[in-house]
């Protein structure tokens, strides 16, 4: 099996569990592209320009800001990139510059599923008439710290399940930059940004961040809810964001796919 040279965005939770399973599968990592070289990263770049020639795949583990600033130059340059950061493409300017920089490149921009699933089950149904598609979001209240939430509820004096947005995904996805990756995956898969449905909850009853999907067309009707574990090194970090950043890399890898 042919290795690879992987370049890695960022230096939080999801780049250090994606640069453990690389190091697992005996790929190289050739860069670690950061905003400044303070990090002790014996290979850290700074720019897309200083990444070496030979770089196979680049990850994108660092974020919305990441994507829309490396991501163009990333692609333009004709190295393919994964990326967890689905939100990004909510803002119409941002998904035409990377989607022109990877037709310039001849590279593909590979979108991670995230902390969702039964993203499969939503482009196929999308095939026949997809009437709709609604995507609910749970996390208990300090999830949403730093978030728009903060002016309409009292977080820490939530007794029961508040909804504090409802609306599209485009909008949520706008709205809630750090949150808006699930809502962005399940509008990619299915009915796009302004046709999917989001609503938003704070839950002070619950631990895990439990994300839903609910979808109807001529496939019939899916009900898909999944409660997410975070990174032990990170509370606001997904486990399974992570580990589909690497799915995404494995496959890229397959002669044989699903």
């Amino acid at each position: 099996e042919a290795l690879m040279k992987i370049g890695l965005i960022g230096k939080g939770a999801i780049a250090g569990y994606a640069q453990k399973a690389i190091e697992l599968r005996g790929h190289e990592i050739g860069a670690v592209l950061l905003r400044n070289k303070s990090s002790g990263h014996t290979n850290a770049v700074t720019s897309v320009s200083e990444l070496p020639a030979d770089i196979d795949v680049m990850l994108d583990c660092a974020g919305h800001a990441a994507l829309t600033s490396y991501g163009p130059k990333i692609l333009s340059r004709g190295i393919d990139l994964i990326t967890v950061s689905l939100g990004a493409l909510a803002d119409p300017e941002i998904y035409a510059t990377l989607e022109a920089a990877a037709k310039q490149g001849r590279s593909k921009l590979h979108l991670a599923s995230g902390a969702i699933g039964a993203l499969d089950c939503l482009q196929a149904a999308r095939v026949g008439q997809l009437q709709n598609v609604a995507y609910i979001g749970r996390k208990p209240p300090e999830g949403w710290k730093g978030s728009p939430a903060e002016t309409k509820l009292e977080l820490d004096a939530l007794k029961d399940a508040t909804t504090h947005f409802e609306g599209t995904a485009r909008e949520a996805a706008l709205a809630y930059p750090k949150n808006a990756n699930v809502a962005a995956a399940v509008a990619l898969a299915g009915l796009g940004f302004d046709a999917t449905r989001v609503q938003l909850i704070a839950d002070p009853n619950i631990t895990e961040n439990i994300h839903e999907i609910q979808s109807s067309g001529d496939f019939g009707s899916f009900n898909f809810k999944i409660s997410g574990q975070a990174l032990p090194e990170n509370p606001r970090s997904s486990a399974l964001a992570a580990m589909s950043v690497i799915s995404k890399l494995d496959q890229i890898k397959q002669s044989i796919l699903i």
